[in-house]
């Protein structure tokens, strides 16, 4: 497959493969846009809009970190301290987060069993009802953070320019393919990949996508 595409690929494509990403995601955010003002896309329908606002920098991230070995990144030059406080942050932001979510599960616990009137089957059912309408929203958070690491990853091991000149990228990785090598590196951006599969994804949710409510029925 790889020589069809390295065939295939159209020349601008090769030259400006970061601003062919962009131009990717103005004609979709355009999608987004145009149905937020009259909605025209079904509600199964945004769940393509999304694969496809992040399909190319999302297949080229992909394809680049999974051909790169985890020790092949440079390594990080942060200073002791600076290390230190990352963790502190990442220490309270999961002590917030714990606080947040014993207080939601006490309201939620109470709002179940007065909606049930204490009967264990109906509690139970409105249980699992909540936790199936909830799971969206977990995979949502999940893919935020995946796709803040994966573009952290890509910060370090190919900076921030269309065509890097000093980058980590393994020499190996598609160097029989030298046209598909530039244009899956120069697609794999962390800011494209922040924006197509982060900021992308949201805005489709928020101003169009279908919208999980769950109804207690007492």
């Amino acid at each position: 497959m790889t020589p069809a595409l390295e065939r295939m690929l159209p020349a601008w494509l090769v030259r400006h493969p970061l601003r062919s990403g962009w131009a990717w995601l103005a004609l979709w955010g355009l999608v987004v846009a145009s149905d937020a003002l009259a909605p025209w896309v079904p509600d199964p329908g945004w769940y393509a809009v999304v694969l496809l606002t992040a399909l190319p920098t999302l297949v080229a991230t992909l394809w680049l970190l999974a051909a790169t070995p985890r020790d092949h990144l440079p390594p990080a030059n942060d200073s002791v301290l600076g290390h230190f406080f990352v963790r502190f942050l990442a220490l309270c932001a999961a002590f917030l987060v714990w606080g947040v979510s014993v207080v939601t599960s006490s309201s939620i616990s109470t709002t179940i069993q007065a909606a049930a009137n204490d009967n264990d089957a109906e509690v139970t059912g409105l249980g699992f009802a909540l936790m199936l309408a909830a799971i969206p929203v977990v995979i949502l958070v999940l893919w935020m953070a995946f796709v803040v690491r994966c573009s952290w990853f890509l910060r370090r091991l190919r900076g921030w320019r269309e065509l890097p000149e000093a980058h980590a990228v393994p020499e190996e990785f598609l160097r029989t393919s030298p046209r598909l090598r530039a244009t899956i590196v120069g697609l794999a951006h962390p800011g494209l990949l922040l924006v197509g599969g982060l900021g992308a994804s949201v805005l489709a949710v928020l101003l169009g996508g279908p919208e999980l409510t769950l109804h207690f029925t007492p």
